[in-house]
Order: C-alpha cells, then structure tokens, then sequence
C-alpha cells in the first residue's frame, strides 16, 4: 500500500462509508482511530448493503499516539487554511507510504497535532461560498491526485 485516508474520529457514517467505497476501488488502506461516531459491526454493515466492505483493507486504533506508533510515512493534514495545494505535492514516488489526516467533521484535527506540522499541511482549492468540501469528496480528490501522479498503479 502506498496511499492511505486517515479519519481521525469521523462521526457521520456516510462519510466513511463512502471514503470505504473509494478506498476499496483503488486499493487505499484506509485508517480509523476510535471513537467512532458510528458502529461498523458485521450487522450494520450487512444492514447498511456494504457489499464492498470486505475488499476495504481496514485498520483500528484506539488513540492517535496507537496510530503514529504502527505507521511510518509521510503524513499529510488536509485543513481548509493550509497554506499549500493538494496539487503542489509530490505523491509520485511508488515506493513511499502516504498518509492523508482528516480530523473530525465537527472539529477538525486535534490542535496540537497541527502545531507540530505546519508544512504538511494541505488544501483543496475553493470559493468562499462554503466553508468547506465534503470530506469523501476531499477525500476521493486526493487519492486520486496521489494516485494521478503515480500513473494509476494496478488499477485498470
């Protein structure tokens, strides 16, 4: 894996399910750190018609310090006053692990994790009409922009 969406405490299932699905078609590992604003047991997700579930390559962890002590990489904070663009990054090395951050829907990112990384910080260019994308859709943008770069490693 070289691509991965990480949610950290995601609250609207919707939310998630979509980045899954997104996940699943382009084989992005995709990270969840606890709590959960949602179950993802078997029966939920039977209920829910999740029948791509299974092919999502998943990972849980309870605490941000779980997270950063399992996964090495680059690791990227998707944030509305980033500086940067989503675009003016190099994602194009096959060989590294890219992690994308995206905090909760309510409150973003935990503050002092973003002190601490001000020039990863990333941003999907916009009007001032809205306050901000949604997350599967800002999520879907950069895996593909990663993958764009990469030229679409085994995907067909």
């Amino acid at each position: 894996m070289a691509i991965h969406v990480v949610l950290y405490q995601p609250e609207i299932p919707a939310n998630t399910m979509n980045i899954a699905r997104t996940c699943a078609a382009t084989d992005t590992a995709l990270h969840l750190i606890r709590p959960l604003g949602f179950s993802t047991d078997e029966e939920m997700i039977k209920r829910a018609g999740l029948d791509f579930w299974h092919s999502v390559n998943i990972a849980y962890y309870d605490s941000l310090d779980d997270f950063f002590s399992k996964n090495q990489g680059e690791f990227y904070y998707i944030e509305t006053f980033g500086e940067k663009t989503h675009s003016s990054f190099d994602f194009s090395d096959v060989s590294m692990e890219y992690y994308f951050m995206f905090g909760k829907e309510t409150t973003g990112l935990p503050k002092d994790l973003l002190k601490r990384n001000k020039d990863h910080f990333l941003r999907i260019p916009m009007s001032d009409h809205v306050r901000s994308l949604n997350l599967s859709n800002t999520a879907a943008l950069l895996v593909y922009e990663a993958l764009r770069q990469q030229g679409y490693p085994n995907l067909k």
